[in-house]
Order: C-alpha cells, then structure tokens, then sequence
C-alpha cells in the first residue's frame, strides 16, 4: 500500500510548471515578457522569428507548459500557426480586448504592452480571435485587393472630374450624373481640347491611370467568383439565391466571415459583422449610441449597400420598409440590413435556397 509521502511526491511530478508569454511583435525586433505559474519573469527582446523565441524558451525554461498571445494585426497570423505547431497554446486577441489601468493609458511602450499581455494571459481574460484557414486567408487577401482598386477607381474618376473643372472645362449634364463612366463620356473626354499639349497629357494619363485600374477590377473579380464558384460551391449559390446578396459580396461573405456555420446563434454574426447597437446605461438613463464601432466594417458596408437591392426586389422588405414610414430613413436602412444579414445566415445553416417573397 502506497505510503502518504510517496503519493504526495507522485502528484508533484504530475504538476506541469506552466509559462506564460506575451509578445509584441515588430518587423525588425519583438519584445517578450515572460511569467511563470509561480513568479513574474523578464522583458526580453528577440530577434522576429518563432524559431529564435522557441530557442529561448527551451533554454530557459524546459519542461514547461507554454501559453502565447500576441495582438492582431498586419503580421497576420504565421507566427500562430508556428507557435500551434510546437504544441504551445497560441492566441491571437484583439488589441480593444486588453484592458490597461489609468496609467497604462498615458504611457506606451512595448515593453508596456508585452507586459499588459502577459499578465492579461496569466489571469486568463484573454480570448482568441477566430483563425481563418490559409486558404481562406489568402482569398480574403484577394478579396480586399478589389476592396483596395475600387477606392482607388472611386478616387481617379474624382480627380479626373476636377481636373477638367480646374481647366474650366464644362461636363455635359448628360454625363455628369452618371456613376458608371460609358464609353460615349471616356470619348468625350479623350476628346476635349486644352489649347496646350500639357494639359492634354495630364488628361490622358490620368484616363490611362483609370482603364489600368478599371481593367485591374475585372480581372480580381473574374478570379474571385470562378474561385468561390469551384472551391465553395454550395455556400456561393445559397448566397446567390438571397435577393441583394450578388455575386461580390457572395465573394466577400466566403472570404471575410468564412463558414456562418460557426457562430451559434444570430447575436454573434451581427456582432461580429457590427450590425449591432451600442448602449450606455447609468442608472434610469438609457440611450443607444448608434452602430457599434467594433465589426467588421467592409462586410457592414456590403451588407447596408446590398439592402437597397433587396428592397429593389424583395416585396417582403417592401412591406418591412413601408411599416417603419415616418422614421428616419438611414435608420430604416440598418433594420433592413440586418434582416438582410439575419436571411443570409438562415439560409447556410438550413441549407435551403431562399424563396423570394416568403416570410422567413
């Protein structure tokens, strides 16, 4: 029969010491501030490679279980997935998800925000942001290149505009109004004389400028739907068949939010997109501060711009829109939106195309 000293010491070597990590990443240096179970350890700067950090830590601390959260942001998340594949607990958090005292607020340093992790990690108030799979990583890489060309499309018809305003060149009413440039109106402007070749040219580089991109965005889009169409099949054509949901933004639901299939309920889709309310409560005062600033907010633009197509073709929004007359219109927009979002996640997870004019 096991003696009381011997379980005793058959329990200590079960315990794991454990080690926790919180790193702030730069290009050129990441900071790291390390702490155990029992003891708050020390900053440290390592050279930006996961194989450098996993060196340190099995030099310094053998045999211990490791834990590592570092923020969001543009280094995207190869140093998760090299952290995961050591067999260490990795997160990756959103930075609004640290909490800092009054101090920390006023005072920024990396070695600071090394520090706030770690200890956020240790008291276990972190959580994860979901992980996108490399494949849908890089199409949503693809995705927001065309997020990216129509910023800059929507910016040198603009300047084209002033320019010609600038050289007192009058737009005909016939073309001024128009959002989607004809070929009749880029003739017209090929075709405008400015007295001095200079002026000319400015012209014509920018209209060169404009066809690059315009052309840029045919070709993205072409490779997203053929993509999406070929790899995410049976998602693409449930999107398709929700009315205001084209064949873009099927493209951009796939690559930004992935599988709606995740999320367990509603309230956290329109979380996560950011078609939700902001509240502010103090005692009986209660008030609404309008969307909410945390979301997604590409797809939360898709989505409202989407709405106005629905509306277009939905008599079931229809009869939504015309029971909130009176009301403020933009408001009434993000009801619709939200609808409009709420009709897309029912139909991935039912699986069944939506039936147009159909009360969901």
């Amino acid at each position: 029969m096991p003696t009381k000293t011997n379980t005793t010491n058959a329990t200590r070597a079960n315990i794991t010491a454990k080690l926790y990590i919180g790193l702030d990443i730069h290009k050129r240096s990441w900071r790291v501030h390390t702490s155990t179970d029992l003891f708050d350890g020390k900053t440290v700067s390592s050279p930006p490679s996961p194989s450098s950090l996993k060196e340190y830590v099995l030099k310094n601390y053998p045999d211990h279980e490791v834990s590592i959260a570092y923020e969001a942001g543009c280094f995207g998340y190869a140093a998760h997935r090299a952290f995961s594949s050591y067999g260490w607990r990795s997160l990756v958090v959103n930075p609004a998800d640290i909490s800092k005292t009054g101090k920390s607020q006023y005072q920024k340093t990396d070695t600071l925000d090394a520090r706030l992790i770690c200890r956020e990690l240790k008291d276990g108030r972190l959580d994860s942001i979901e992980i996108p799979t490399e494949e849908r990583e890089q199409l949503r890489c693809l995705f927001r290149r065309r997020v990216a060309l129509v910023k800059d499309f929507r910016s040198i018809k603009s300047r084209i505009k002033m320019q010609l305003l600038y050289l007192g060149i009058d737009i005909p009413e016939a073309f001024d109004k128009q959002a989607k440039w004809s070929k009749a109106f880029l003739e017209w402007i090929r075709s405008q004389s400015c007295g001095y070749d200079t002026a000319t040219s400015t012209i014509q580089s920018e209209l060169c400028h404009y066809e690059f991109i315009d052309g840029q965005i045919k070709q993205v889009s072409n490779q997203l739907r053929a993509y999406c169409r070929k790899h995410h099949k049976e998602d693409y054509f449930l999107l398709r068949s929700v009315p205001g949901i084209g064949k873009i933004v099927a493209c951009g639901i796939i690559s930004e939010m992935g599988d709606l299939r995740r999320f367990k309920n509603f309230k956290q889709l329109a979380s996560y997109v950011g078609l939700c309310p902001g509240v502010h409560q103090s005692g009986d005062n209660y008030r609404s501060t309008g969307l909410s600033v945390r979301g997604n907010r590409i797809m939360r633009s898709y989505f409202v711009e989407a709405s106005w197509i629905a509306l277009r073709y939905d008599p079931v929004m229809q009869a939504y829109w015309r029971t909130h007359q009176g009301k403020d219109p933009k408001r009434i927009l993000i009801k619709v939106a939200r609808k409009l979002l709420s009709r897309t996640h029912a139909v991935i997870k039912t699986g069944i195309p939506y039936q147009p004019g159909v009360v969901a």
